[in-house]
């Protein structure tokens, strides 16, 4: 086989990868049970397509084929374990037992739920929940132990160890790889909504590296959103879904064309999707009705009066900071109280914002958080106090690994010289 001959399946193997490598590795821990198991046979299935396919031809179902040849290669991995360990024996019979090729072809409309379901058991209640965000961002998700590292600020190795010792409970616990059931559900969706919010987080604002943005997991968190909406459409379910819509309905207007940051405040308003936000704003509205939202909703509502606000002289900052002071009693939290002081400022003035910002810093809670020390050094600049604007902007720069807050943060420290 040429390298030439190979190249087109290789670019394809690539494409099928980036795309569909999360679904058909979550896939294949249903029909194994591993987590290990499972990424190593998933490999080998990439490989074998690698290959055969420049001489066999790409099969008509790609994904299918993939995920049944990495079935068969774990089960003789299995087998060569069987021969050290007869433990293993019973484990290989009862794979090879599991539906035929066909069968899991037949089966491809099912595969779109086992991302969900690999949700629910890495948020399963037995888990330390440290390790419910981790283990998802890792294994749902795809990121590496080096990114989810960076946004939870610890080691690598630490999260690795988290990462390892979450699967081997799963493991030895015999937790079981299914949405739970609907009297479960209510209890277990606080960390699954936690965790689905923060795979769009990291997608909205990734926590390093030359993009603002990594389209992949916003638009991951959002499918994952839908069909939880789906399955359980309680308010802070549509909440969740509403607030990550309107968020994402502004991505096109959040970076110049040579990736600059662009602020709410100067984004051209033309760009923001229509879309997303009328289906955001009918999914907050109906979560309201309810009376029974929370956190998700309220924050949705936010984005909701900014979303259909013409331009941001046109605002209603009023109704904003009566929404942040509805948050923070049902969620207090330092972040809550430092953008209900941003939103104070815009309706109250600089100087009676910065008084609310530096009450929030001098807890010291968001010391080493760098929005908030953006956040003061606006509010300075805006009140023509230069030198103080400056060295908050250079506190900001000295905390963010992102490249274009580096770059906006960097222009702000230059102006003001």
């Amino acid at each position: 086989m040429s390298e030439r001959s190979s190249e087109p399946v290789r670019e394809l193997l690539d494409s099928l990868y980036r795309a569909d490598s999360r679904q058909i590795l979550a896939t294949l821990i249903r029909l194994l049970g591993d987590f290990d198991l499972a990424e190593e046979a998933m490999h080998e299935g990439f490989a074998a397509a690698l290959s055969g396919w420049p001489s066999s031809g790409v099969p008509d179902k790609p994904r299918p084929w993939l995920i049944s040849t990495a079935r068969f290669k774990a089960i003789d991995t299995l087998r060569r374990r069987a021969r050290f360990d007869a433990s293993q024996d019973e484990l290989v019979r009862y794979l090879e037992a599991q539906g035929s090729a066909a069968e899991i072809s037949n089966e491809e409309d099912s595969f779109e739920d086992d991302r969900l379901r690999l949700i629910f058991t890495c948020c399963h209640p037995s888990l330390p929940s440290e390790a419910h965000v981790a283990l998802t961002l890792r294994e749902v998700c795809g990121l590496t132990t080096e990114e989810i590292a960076k946004a939870f600020l610890i080691a690598p190795s630490s999260l690795a160890q988290r990462i390892v010792r979450a699967k081997a409970k799963i493991r030895d616990a015999r937790i079981p790889y299914q949405v739970p059931s609907p009297q479960e559900l209510p209890e277990r969706l606080d960390a699954v909504l936690q965790v689905i919010y923060l795979v769009f987080n990291e997608g909205y604002s990734a926590a390093a590296g030359a993009e603002v943005t990594r389209a992949e997991l916003t638009a991951e968190a959002i499918r994952l959103g839908r069909l939880l909406s789906e399955l359980l459409p309680e308010p802070e379910v549509l909440g969740l879904l509403s607030l990550m819509l309107l968020q994402e309905s502004r991505h096109a207007a959040r970076t110049s064309p040579i990736g600059e940051l662009v602020l709410l405040e100067n984004q051209d308003r033309s760009l923001w999707n229509r879309e997303q936000i009328a289906e955001g704003v009918a999914l907050v509205e109906r979560a309201l009705k309810s009376h029974r939202f929370g956190s998700y909703t309220l924050q949705a509502a936010i984005a909701a009066v900014h979303a259909e606000a013409e331009s941001a002289a046109a605002t209603d900052w009023r109704q904003i900071v009566a929404l942040y002071n509805r948050l923070v009693r049902i969620q207090p939290s330092p972040v809550v109280e430092l953008n209900r002081a941003v939103a104070i400022a815009m309706r109250d003035g600089p100087e009676v914002g910065l008084t609310h910002i530096d009450a929030v810093l001098e807890d010291g809670e968001l010391e080493d958080y760098y929005l908030a020390h953006s956040a003061r050094a606006d509010m300075y600049r805006r009140l023509g106090r230069t030198s103080e604007a400056r060295s908050s902007y250079e506190k900001a720069l000295a905390l963010t690994q992102q490249e274009p807050e580096r770059h906006f943060l960097q222009e702000r420290i230059r102006q003001l010289k």
